[in-house]
């Protein structure tokens, strides 16, 4: 990294932006740091905190907690409040139903969950206010449950510790879509004059809200169905705490037990290194928790629980984390078998397992994939007519298995569902495995894998360009062997999609790779996917060792490609 320039050498127009931006700020220790950067005049952090501020991705605003327009500070929620504010009152009465406003247990959330009530209260619109750090599932639920306006959930759901952010949801329940996305973005700004008369700002009542919740989420389960399962529960660090002991007790289940290190909230997120349930050794305390305790699962929230990972007992002795399509279809399955009705649609994005479509044949129901989000996974009915959202996932431990209640990823409803049916196959003699094993047989084998490249710093959103590029406008003939039968720019729409930054490659019916940069951080993706046709149940182990030995290579050519196209970027001059 080079040295910061010397004072005074900064370019005029980015001084004078700094100025401005300080001029705004209401909070003294961001002023602080932009005046600190400065006095030493380094141009580099400068244009780092101001070149490309936060724009809305997958889900709403998010990014590293610090001064300027492209960090998480109290200037950003303002002023996108502000945008918000206006937007809702350009509706008419609708922005009348209010604002619910939730927050996490990360650091700042507390004060920009009380700046975003403050300034829509200012702005005229009354403010529903969930005082205590709850999870992001019953914010969106409240939306719907009070008929309000919009809500808005103060969250980086399981990004890093440095991180924060800011999540809309809409009339509807479900997150804020395009093109209200830059209508907000293009409305923020200062406040101004408030409104003649400030609107109010009303707590939200957490008992009688945690009940309405739990009561729609028991719906789901079969009240004469098994209970006994002794499952340990982890929280990350987050809020999942505070309401998922509470709706398990009242499902009927035994008490779950708990991580210890990590049931209270805490923003430093101490005992993992990512608190996000996906990355290897978040589960460590939870499955020596269960070997300790002779768990039969292990269930595990991310720290705003909308997500949910689930482990459970191998055939060797051990533990399997399941995977996000693996759980996916298991809660498919399961949902599929409780619903009725020639309506019904599941959904999954382009990126998940092709294995729900599969599913969905066999039953009869519709199948739709949307693009990566569950912004747009809630809303796959509204393009279909006649049909309705029973069950949607996305293979990034996101599940809505009960969308008429909260129209989003719900990690809490989905562990609920998980613990009946982890009950109802130990009361067999069985386990979840062997239910994968059944749908494997007859579905055929659905093998997926990831490859993340992260692509941090100045550099990374050129190296991101460059490697989107390589195989975009250069694609690969073939790729473990296997030949590219159709390469799919999903930036030009594909298959009725809307546009968005990505790459679909097929191989034939037996594999696919789909890269796109990742919505929440600095990385690029590639997601992965070989099928087999079903083999039966006597084919089964062979079939999984043929699948494996063709992803391994893929992921390894995939992974080799992306490196060198990074590393071009980087080195051209």
């Amino acid at each position: 990294m080079s040295a910061p320039s010397p004072p005074g050498a900064l370019p005029a127009g980015l001084r004078a932006e700094v100025e401005a931006w300080m001029a705004e700020d209401p909070d003294p220790a961001t002023r602080a740091e932009l005046a600190a950067l400065l006095a030493a005049g380094d141009r580099r952090e400068l244009e780092s905190r101001f070149g490309r501020p936060l724009r809305f991705g997958t889900a709403g605003l998010r990014g590293e907690l610090g001064a300027g327009p492209a960090r998480m500070n109290r200037a950003v929620v303002r002023s996108t409040t502000a945008g918000l504010a206006r937007f809702l009152l350009a509706q008419g009465p609708l922005a009348a139903q209010g604002l619910v406003v939730g927050r996490d247990a990360r650091h700042q959330s507390a004060r920009f969950a009380a700046d975003t009530a403050e300034v829509a209260a200012a702005a005229g619109v009354p403010v529903h206010r969930l005082d205590e750090a709850l999870p992001t599932p019953l914010t969106a639920f409240a939306v719907r449950h009070l008929a309000a306006a919009a809500g808005v959930m103060i969250t980086a759901s399981h990004n890093p510790a440095r991180d924060n952010g800011y999540k809309v949801y809409v009339a509807d329940g479900g997150q804020v879509l395009p093109p209200a996305d830059a209508e907000i973005a293009a409305a923020a700004g200062p406040l101004g004059p408030g409104a003649p008369v400030p609107a109010p700002v009303r707590p939200v009542d957490r008992a009688a809200l945690v009940s309405a919740y739990c009561a729609a989420t028991l719906a789901l389960l079969d009240a004469n169905g098994a209970r006994q399962v002794r499952a340990v529960y982890t929280p990350m660090h987050g809020v999942g705490g505070a309401v998922v002991p509470e709706l398990v007790t009242r499902a009927g289940f035994p008490p779950l037990i708990p991580v210890r290190e990590q049931m209270a909230p805490d923003p430093d997120f101490p005992t993992v290194a990512f608190p996000n349930p996906e990355e290897p050794g978040a589960l460590d305390l939870a499955l020596t928790t269960a070997r300790r305790e002779g768990a039969q699962l292990v269930l595990a929230n991310d720290p705003d629980a909308d997500r949910l990972a689930v482990a459970v007992p191998d055939r060797r002795g051990g533990w399997q984390a399941l995977s996000g399509d693996e759980l996916g279809i298991l809660l498919a399955e399961r949902v599929l078998a409780r619903t009725s009705g020639t309506d019904r649609l599941v959904a999954t994005t382009i990126v998940s397992s092709s294995m729900l479509a599969a599913l969905a044949a066999e039953a009869g129901v519709h199948y739709a994939e949307t693009l990566t989000g569950f912004k747009w996974i809630a809303r796959a009915a509204d393009a279909r007519a006649g049909t309705r959202l029973v069950f949607g996932y996305e293979e990034a431990l996101g599940y809505a298995v009960n969308p008429a209640v909260v129209a989003d990823k719900d990690g809490m409803s989905a562990a609920l569902v998980v613990l009946e049916m982890a009950a109802e196959a130990a009361a067999g003699g069985e386990g979840l495995l062997e239910r994968l094993d059944r749908l494997a047989a007859r579905l055929g084998v659905h093998l997926t894998g990831q490859y993340s490249l992260r692509l941090e710093g100045d550099d990374g959103p050129g190296q991101m360009a460059a490697v989107m590029s390589a195989f975009r406008d250069a694609p690969p003939d073939s790729l473990a062997g296997c030949a590219v039968s159709a390469v799919a720019d999903l930036a030009q729409g594909a298959d009725g999609l809307p546009p968005t930054d990505g790459v679909r490659l097929r191989l034939g019916e037996s594999a696919r790779v789909v890269l796109r940069p990742s919505g929440t951080e600095p990385k690029l993706k590639a997601y992965l996917e070989v099928v087999t046709p079903p083999p039966g149940a006597a084919g089964l182990a062979e079939a999984r060792r043929l699948a494996g030995e063709l992803l391994d290579a893929l992921r390894d050519e995939v992974a080799s490609r992306c490196r060198a196209a990074a590393q071009g970027a980087t080195s051209a001059p």
